[in-house]
């Protein structure tokens, strides 16, 4: 056990003997007298050799005293692991009940997990007694039990030491059953607020309790505030007030709320904000520690029954708990068990309702308090104004909490017309009435207040609400605030709007407050039981009496009516009169005193004149940040004094004006051309591109640099707060001037509506809504100009002249506003465009901030004015703009974050929630508005994973309105694979709760739904007839009916409590929906907004919308087959090679399928599971699933080719194998003879073998004479060439001249085939045919019968590769008949084309070319491999190699080694070749397997390949290799796969390839040698044979070696029978041809020693290239697609310049500039034996119908970099100029190489 680990004991004293050598407690018993002395300091003692801490409480629990102080530190300064429970063996006493009882009431119910019973005993049989005693004794079996049945026994002298080291074991037990937790301060000062609780109950009238008085308070710490950076010391200020014990009553309140007295900031405003667990449950009552969390969540959904929240009462458990001991029947004693229960059974009071408000209010942090301020001010509660701090009773003035606040009412103007006013809090000046009490009172003065007001709601709370009790404790010297805001009707009870302020608690006893309020009010009201000359308050009366204000006295013991005793003076009894008769003369006579005074004195109520009272503190000035805020936004306005709030957008924000929305004019124009004008595109973009710059050169406005400066230099809670003041005072600023173009526009609309005038009026609405649209200037439009300079300096890619900082680091601040709660304009409203550079940089930035998390997009759609962001304000807390008439203009994201215990459930960090410009807006009434409310719909339908839909009221014709947009967007996202969800909320409907109602109107909602699903499906040419067709949609989950927002009538009506409800249902519902999805990342909520956008943009949205994440993710995908399929080629490899030696060494003569599958069986059923792990866990399952089926069957397909394609190679082998054998044969033989001959010498020259110089000049005599004679026997194998064999046979069979074969041309790389084309003969319409092919020509260059000949040369030419692979050269040699073969086969492959319906024929010259090309090409193929034929057979080269090796055997015979030495060399010598060659082999296996994991351009899928091929061939800027890529694209993948190959096997030869080399014929000599020691051990056991040894010995290595019994066919092993020697001599020359094989083993030697299939680049390539190679019909880009011969349709990531074919605008020789996903967005023609249009390219049927090319304006920077840089080169080249090229270049040229490469990382 730990030394700092203590025991401590406590019971009866008459159960222990303290003496000396008591080993546990010593001599020395507790003194009672003194217990601080006695028990501060625990005894230290090893006990059995543990360290041991033991305080001794024994008695103690038996006295009188106070021991709270005592325990509390004892429990903090020590480490309690075990309370021990002394007890006397059969002696339980009442006392020792009690000692228990006394041990949970001080250290609450958890101490009984960590106490164990010690029953002590005088005399050794009384301790066997023990299990008898708790038999026949109830209670004592009920303590065991109690203390989880842990006892132990030991002598009351507790001298044993055996007995003590067993107690220490088990306490040490008790500690490990408890997860080795001690007992800690907070399971203590749980029980203290318990018994707190309990005592505050009983003893109310005694404000300083026993307990509390003695409550340790030791544990001070400063606390410093982010208050002008002031010191307060809290404990200091609790000191001050132990007087009077309020300070302690507070503390109890905080401790029982589970606020954390050391934090005064610890409710922060992003925390409540999150997403949580708390905050999805709908409760009406909750525990004590969760009262604050659900009154903010109650609260921030404007449920004013936030202060009526129940407590969870847990006093039954405790019941329960001391129940125990009267469990027995039989004599039962009700006065005697009475006594017996504790005082915790009473029921305590709750906490009351305004002590957690203003808790709540003391411990968040400046922005938690305002938005709870704000919301307070939204459910119509008082609001707190002067504040006294709990402690130190300093008033605070919270001006900050009310700077959000605006107050609308309407009042009557001298005409006795109805005009509206909307004004802040802050700002407004009205009339104010303070009340205020003297002495205690019958009558409730909140509640009366409250009758003034609004007598059906509980403006201010008071005695009689619910929850209420006479234990408040915060809100005593608290003033409120309220306002009555007139509706301008003759009900209302005031016409102006009026301030009323309420002073809690004794205004006597709280005269800064008092003072506060009479000096500032209209008219005091102030309440008191009589009006007594000689009380206490009665000087403080009479001078209100005085005072010129008005004055009116409510006296609760009077019943008098209403009396005027002077001028503005009045009393009004309240005893035994009527309420509402009390209210009706208080409100006359308030009307009357607000008269009197205002004639009498102009000045009126302002909140912000309160801080210039001395005395007290205002929030603003004391928080540092806030003040910095205020100053910076305050300087800013200071720019905006006396400009014409209309003139400001221009003056200031003149990047975001006129033209930016010519820039999104011409965008729109461009992306929805109709015509086929090359020049108007190119003028177009010059346009917007001299626009930008336009943007770029316009000075920037002091406004906007004090902006960005101030918000670049701050800390970010400063920059929250600066935000924030901007916000507000930019609100303040505009209010009044849009307050009054709104009611002009209202009146006009009115009237027009009215007189149906529909001449002049429209014209004069539409000026108003443009005056509405200038006037309007918020923190977004600040954020759109950054938004445009950042644009148009992208754009031109220059910094805009005086702007503060790099323009790059202005998304940055995007971000950081995103981060910190702040909407970002998705959609900008007033030019219907989306800001896509900006808003996908604000995105990145956010990305390399938070990381790439997942948010779950929330959208919602909606009618105008429909409620929509009042919804989401109370659904998340936020503050999205809510008033009537354009409240949100455009699109806005806000993120709400989820807390990390909610991100177990759900699969995504944020919610992203997107709040939109209500549909059908009114000021856009007469402009074009359906086709924007579709654009709106259609994008923000596509960007939500659920959409909200928000229906107001029960209209028919506004259901239509929505729904009918609502459905088309839905269609449109099924036709392009998104499935977003959706939800109806049905809002403002009466009766809500009438099911049957709601079964009906659900009803008409799904017929209604139907109705316009088939409308929408005749514009989007759909074939669906229900929305069920459309969307998965549940009618009775999915529909919310929601009750009117406001119970009663505005301004002064509160949120409908039903309505917060059911936006919590709502809630839950979202929830649900969002909790079964994965969300989206960050960089494809980037790509969605693009794709939509741009898909938008195009009108013909289905065909245009490019889906980002479905491509990614079936890229994803394809990484995933590639690695799958590698997998299952990778296995078959090492199976083909297994094969391949066993037919080599005739150990197999047949390769069937079935065992080619059942060796494959295994590593297949790894790829099965692992293909359905990824389909069934991958994040993005729902999309890929709809290629699962696919896969799965091209995986099987490729397991059956590579199967097919090994059995075909291995029977190749097979039947290669009688000419090989023969060979091999003859080569045996030879050597044979020679070792023969060699022995023979060697016998002849025994006697010399000492004289090396004689012995080497007779073997060299010997060996040439032998060689010589084989040479004359064996035809020497002679050199090839194939050039020259083809040529013969040309000119012998096809009569072609043999001059003609130097003018040859190579076809396999010409750019154009148009010489090799003659069109067909067509009597009468020749001419006509032979026209429409030369316009085909000159537009397009004949795109499509160029790529169809291309295809069909290079198939030729990869058909002809593989026949000449097949013919296995380097086994079998060369054969002049393999040339005829080649040249047949391409003949008929042509001839065959040629029979085909094509209006042209090749030229002779076509047939002559492919050959010669494709025999070109192969000629160094062909060479190199009959060359390694001729070193392996031609007995010239291989006897001169094998001279050195059969000297050495010469040697040994000569020396008379003994035949098993000579027998071991020569297997040695044998083995030389075949384990050099299963080495490299092997090594080359291993080599291509890391190349293809670790080599970064090969390791992915083939998009990623073309990738790195674009960067290197950028790199090298080769003109030519650009040319074989384009038009030769796999041969260039090829040559480029082979380079990167030999580069890393360069690069990592020494540290990679020599290792593994070494590495592998390691093992490889130890199979070997294994298999010569189990071959020894199996012949030693049975007959010493040594053919049977060479049997046993060469079959265990046939599946790693080419080497069999045939191979030491004829070599003499007579003689042979030391097997042990055999093996010592092969286990030494092995060790000799190892090194051999490993010094030469190098760079250069690798690759040649390989068989050209094994070479690493070979197989890769052939892995790689076994993909799609369709080319773009258009521009010749290649499909990307990994599979080969895949069913979806062909796409590539980027085009190209279609003028890289050599295609040609119509009637010119120009090269043409565009870019196919341009072109198919125009009406531009081209010819396939028809002219059509290239929008409708796929109907042009073959290639182009298999072609999906999605239109989109970004135009790779890439290719315009290429052809800038290689203009020249492509005009030389083609023979042609690009068309208005200064127009061109204008643009293409402004990007560098280093931009070309980087943007290939944007778009692959």
């Amino acid at each position: 056990m730990d030394h700092n680990q203590t025991i401590l004991l406590f019971g009866n004293s008459a159960a222990v003997q303290f003496q000396h050598d008591n080993i546990l407690l010593g001599e020395i018993q507790a003194d009672i007298e003194n217990v601080e002395i006695s028990s501060m300091v625990p005894f230290q003692m090893k006990i059995s050799g543990r360290r041991v801490s033991v305080i001794n409480m024994i008695g103690l629990h038996e006295t009188a005293l106070d021991l709270d102080p005592l325990t509390g530190q004892l429990v903090s300064e020590n480490k309690i692991i075990s309370f021990i429970f002394v007890v006397r063996l059969g002696q339980l006493t009442d006392a020792d009940k009690m000692g228990i009882e006394w041990l949970q009431r001080v250290f609450g119910d958890r101490v009984l997990q960590f106490v164990m019973i010690l029953f002590t005993y005088e005399s050794e049989e009384e301790s066997d007694s023990i299990i008898d005693d708790l038999k026949k004794n109830s209670p004592l079996e009920r303590l065991l039990k109690k203390c989880g049945g842990r006892y132990h026994t030991c002598s009351k002298n507790m001298t044993k030491q055996s007995e003590m080291r067993d107690l220490m074991s088990r306490v040490e037990n008790l500690f490990i059953e408890n997860n080795q937790q001690c007992y800690t301060r907070e399971m203590y000062n749980t029980a203290l607020r318990k018994r707190e609780d309990v005592q505050d109950r009983t003893c109310q009238s005694d404000e300083t309790t026993i307990i509390e008085n003695n409550m340790d308070y030791t544990l001070t710490t400063e606390t410093r505030e982010r208050r002008g950076g002031e010191t307060r010391s809290i404990d200091a200020a609790r000191l001050d007030q132990r007087g009077n014990g309020k300070g302690d009553k507070v503390e109890h309140l905080f401790h029982r709320l589970h606020l954390d007295k050391r934090h005064p900031f610890q409710l922060r405003a992003a925390d409540v904000l999150q997403l949580t667990k708390h905050s999805l449950e709908s409760c009406e009552s909750c525990a004590e520690e969760d009262l604050i969390q659900t009154f903010l969540k109650k609260l921030l959904m404007m449920n004013y029954r936030a202060r009526y929240i129940k407590t969870i009462d847990s006093q039954d458990d405790r019941q329960q708990i001391n129940s125990d001991f009267i469990e027995e029947e039989g004599d039962a004693d009700i006065f005697n068990e009475i006594s017996l229960c504790p005082a915790e059974t009473n029921r305590r009071d709750a906490i009351h309702p305004m002590d957690i408000q203003m808790a709540a209010i003391y411990y968040a942090d400046s922005l938690l308090k305002q938005l709870m301020v704000t919301k307070l001010s939204q459910c119509q509660y008082a609001l707190p104004l002067l504040v006294p701090d709990p402690f130190t009773q300093e008033i605070e003035f919270p001006l900050w909490t009310f700077r959000q606040i605006n107050k609308s009412w309407k009042m009557k103007d001298t005409n006795n017309e109805i005009i509206s006013k909307i004004q802040p809090v802050w700002k407004a000046k009205t009339a104010m009435v303070s009340f205020f009490r003297f002495d205690s009172l019958s009558s409730s003065k909140s509640q009366l207040m409250n009758s003034l007001i609004n007598e059906k709601h509980n403006t201010f709370f008071h005695r009689n609400c619910t929850g209420s009790s006479n234990t408040r404790v915060l809100m005593d010297g608290v003033v409120e605030i309220a306002w009555y805001c007139p509706s301008g009707k003759d009900t209302d009870n005031f016409t102006q709007c009026v301030a009323f302020c309420n002073l809690h608690g004794d205004a006597g006893d709280h005269e800064k407050q008092l003072q506060i309020l009479t000096e500032m009010s209209s008219v005091n009201v102030v309440i008191l039981p009589r009006l007594d000359k000689n009380g206490k308050n009665a000087v403080k009366i009479q001078n209100l009496y005085k005072d010129r204000k008005p004055l009116i006295c409510l006296l609760t013991e009077d019943e008098s009516r209403v009396t005027e005793m002077r001028k503005g003076k009045y009393k009004i009894g309240l005893n035994k009169r009527n309420q509402s008769d009390v209210s009706e003369e208080l409100i006359q006579a308030i009307i009357k005193c607000l008269s009197f005074f205002s004639s009498q004195s102009s000045s009126i109520f302002s909140l912000e004149d309160v801080s210039k009272h001395s005395g007290i503190r205002v929030d603003e000035d004391h928080d540092n940040d806030c003040r910095r805020g205020k100053e910076a936004a305050q300087q800013m306005m200071g720019l905006l004094k006396d400009k014409n709030l209309t003139k400001i957008k221009e003056l200031f924000l003149p990047c975001q004006g006129e033209l930016w929305h010519q820039w999104c004019e011409k965008n729109k124009e461009l992306h929805r051309s109709q015509g086929n004008e090359t020049d108007m595109e190119i003028k177009q973009k010059q346009e917007m591109k001299r626009i930008r710059k336009q943007q770029h050169v316009l000075n920037l406005a002091g406004f906007m640099k004090l902006f960005i400066t101030e918000i670049n230099s701050q800390s970010p809670n400063e920059k929250t707060f600066f935000l924030k003041w901007l916000a507000i005072l930019l609100d303040e600023y505009t209010s009044v001037d849009l307050s009054a173009l709104h009611y002009k526009y209202d009146e006009k609309w009115s009237k027009v509506r009215a007189e149906q005038q529909m001449n002049s009026e429209p014209a004069e609405l539409d000026r108003i809504s443009k005056e509405l649209q200038a006037a309007t200037f918020g923190l977004e439009h600040i954020l759109r100009e950054i938004g445009q300079m950042y644009e148009s300096c992208k754009s031109v890619n220059s910094n805009k002249e005086g702007l503060p900082c790099n323009f790059t680091f202005l998304p940055s601040l995007a971000a950081d506003m995103m981060i910190s709660g702040f909407p970002l304009e998705l959609m900008d409203g007033d030019a219907a465009h989306v800001p896509v550079v900006w808003v996908t940089a604000v995105l990145h930035e956010l990305i390399k901030k938070l990381g790439d998390k997942r948010v779950f997009v929330l959208s919602v759609l909606g009618i105008q004015s429909s409620g929509k962001s009042t919804m989401l304000n109370a659904m998340f807390g936020l503050q999205f703009a809510v008033s009537a008439g354009r409240c949100t203009r455009g699109a806005f994201m806000q993120l709400v974050r989820v807390s990390e215990e909610m991100k177990e459930q759900l699969k995504f960090d944020y919610i992203l929630v997107v709040d939109t410009e209500g549909l059908r807006a009114l000021e856009l009434s007469g402009r074009s508005t359906r086709h924007q409310d579709n654009e709106m719909a259609t994008f923000v339908v596509g960007l939500g994973n659920l959409t909200l839909i928000n229906v107001f009221g029960e209209s028919p014709s506004e259901l239509q309105d929505i729904l009918q947009i609502v459905v088309q967007a839905f269609m449109r996202m099924k036709k392009v694979k998104l499935n977003p969800s959706c939800m109806f909320v049905h809002q403002n409907v009466s009766d809500i709760t009438a099911g049957e109602r709601n079964m009906e109107g659900r009803r008409r909602l799904q017929e209604t739904l139907d109705e316009m699903t088939k409308l929408a499906a005749k514009d989007e040419v759909c074939d669906a007839e229900c929305f069920s067709d459309v969307i998965t949609f549940d009618i009775q989950k999915d529909i919310k009916y929601f009750g009117q927002l406001w119970e009663g009538s505005p301004p002064m009506a509160p949120p409908n409590p039903s309505y917060c409800e059911n936006i919590q249902e709502l809630k839950t519902t979202f929830f649900g929906h969002a909790s079964k999805s994965d969300g989206l990342e960050l960089t494809h909520l980037k790509d969605r907004i693009n794709d939509l956008w741009e898909a938008l943009l195009n009108e013909r949205f289905v065909f245009s919308f490019r889906n980002s994440l479905e491509i990614a993710t079936y890229r994803k995908l394809e990484t995933e087959y590639s690695k799958w399929s590698w997998s299952l080629r990778r296995t078959m490899l090492e199976i083909e090679n297994k094969l391949y030696n066993n037919i080599e060494n005739e150990t197999i003569n047949e390769v069937s399928e079935s065992d080619l599958q059942g060796k494959l069986k295994v590593k297949s059923q790894e790829v099965e599971k692992s293909m359905s792990e990824f389909f069934e866990k991958d994040k993005d399952k729902d999309i890929l699933i709809q290629w699962k089926a696919s896969f799965h069957i091209k995986i099987k397909d490729l397991q059956e080719n590579i199967v097919r394609e090994t059995k075909r190679k291995l029977n190749e082998i097979l039947q290669q194998q009688d000419m090989k054998k023969k060979i091999d044969a003859q080569r045996t033989r030879h050597e044979n003879t020679l070792l023969e001959k060699s022995k023979e010498l060697a016998l002849k020259l025994k006697d010399k073998a000492n004289d090396e110089t004689i012995l080497k000049k007779e073997f060299d005599s010997f060996w040439d004479e032998c060689v010589n004679k084989i040479k004359t026997e064996t035809p020497s194998i002679k050199n090839i060439d194939v050039l020259k064999d083809m040529e013969q046979l040309l000119s012998n069979y096809e009569s072609f001249p043999v001059n003609n074969w130097e003018k040859s041309r190579d076809i396999l790389s010409v750019k154009s085939y148009s010489d090799y084309v003659q069109l067909k003969k067509c009597s009468g319409i020749a001419k006509r045919v032979k026209k429409a092919f030369r316009s085909a020509q000159l537009m397009f260059g004949n795109i499509e019968v160029e790529n169809q000949i291309r295809t069909l040369v290079n198939d030729i030419a990869q058909q002809a590769h593989t026949m000449i692979l097949s013919y296995n050269i380097e086994k079998m040699g060369y054969n002049k008949t393999y040339i005829q073969e080649l040249a047949d086969y391409i003949k008929a492959r042509v001839v065959e084309y040629g029979q085909g319906s094509r209006k042209y024929v090749f030229t002779k010259e076509f047939y002559m070319d492919l050959v010669i090309s494709i025999c070109k090409r192969e000629n160094k193929l062909i060479t190199d491999q009959h060359r390694k034929f001729r070193e392996a057979n031609d007995p010239v080269f291989y006897f001169e190699k094998k001279s050195k090796e059969y000297y050495s055997i010469f040697q040994k015979y000569c020396q008379g080694a003994t035949s098993a030495a000579i027998f071991g060399e020569i297997i040695c010598q044998k083995l030389k070749e075949p384990i050099q060659k299963s080495v490299y082999k092997d090594t080359a296996g291993d080599l291509t397997n890391e190349i293809k994991t670790n080599c970064e351009s090969l390791n992915g899928n083939r998009s990623k390949l073309e990738k790195h091929i674009l960067k290197t061939l950028a790199e090298e800027e080769d003109f030519h290799k650009y040319i074989t890529y384009i038009y030769s694209p796999k041969d260039h993948f090829k040559s480029f796969i082979k380079d990167e190959v030999n580069q890393y096997i360069t690069d990592n030869f020494g540290v990679r390839v020599r290792p593994k080399m070494k590495e592998n014929i390691e093992l490889l000599q130890q199979k070997i040698m294994a298999a010569a020691h189990r071959a020894t051990t199996r012949v030693n056991t049975t007959n010493r044979d040594v053919q049977k040894w060479l049997n046993y010995f060469t079959r265990q290595l046939s599946d790693v070696l080419i080497f069999s019994v045939k191979d030491l066919r004829g070599v003499s092993h007579d003689g042979v029978d030391d097997f042990k020697l055999l093996e010592d001599v092969i286990s030494k020359e092995l060790g000799s041809v190892s090194s051999e094989i490993q010094h030469k083993f190098s760079k250069e030697t690798f690759p040649e020693n390989l068989e050209h299939k094994d070479r690493p680049d070979e197989i890769l390539i052939d892995h790689l290239c076994q993909c799609c190679w369709v080319q773009c019909p258009f521009c010749a880009a290649t499909c990307t697609n990994t599979v080969e011969n895949h069913t979806e349709d062909h796409s590539v990531p980027i085009h190209r310049v279609n003028g890289l074919t050599g295609c040609c605008y119509e009637e010119t020789e120009c090269l043409s500039a565009d870019f196919c996903t341009t072109l198919v967005t125009t009406g531009k023609m081209f010819y396939t034996g028809q002219w059509i249009p290239c929008r409708d390219y796929r109907n042009a049927g073959h290639v182009y119908a298999e072609w999906s090319i999605t239109p989109d304006f970004s135009e790779l920077p890439y290719w315009k970099w290429f052809v800038c840089r290689f203009q020249k080169d492509l005009e030389e080249y083609f023979e042609k100029t690009f068309h208005r090229w200064d127009d061109i270049s204008y643009g293409w040229s402004q990007y560098s190489k280093e931009q070309a490469i980087e943007s290939l990382d944007d778009y692959i």
